[in-house]
């Protein structure tokens, strides 16, 4: 594992996942049925996510 993980910005997410950021913040939200929660740290008002946290919730949200 790489000691220096990547940190996401919710744009750089949705950059990623070719959705919209309204599209990420449901999911760090819990609010998209049938889908798990995406792993994200607050600080203040801004939400990252790790890049290895968005792997994990992508092999997770596959399996349901």
């Amino acid at each position: 594992m790489d000691p220096v993980q990547k940190i996401l910005t919710i744009k750089e997410v949705a950059d990623q996942l070719r959705c919209s950021k309204t599209h990420v913040q449901h999911a760090v939200s819990g609010r998209l049925p049938g889908v798990p929660r995406l792993a994200h740290v607050s600080m203040g008002r801004r939400k990252l996510v790790r890049s290895d946290w968005l792997q994990d919730w992508l092999e997770a949200s596959k399996l349901q």
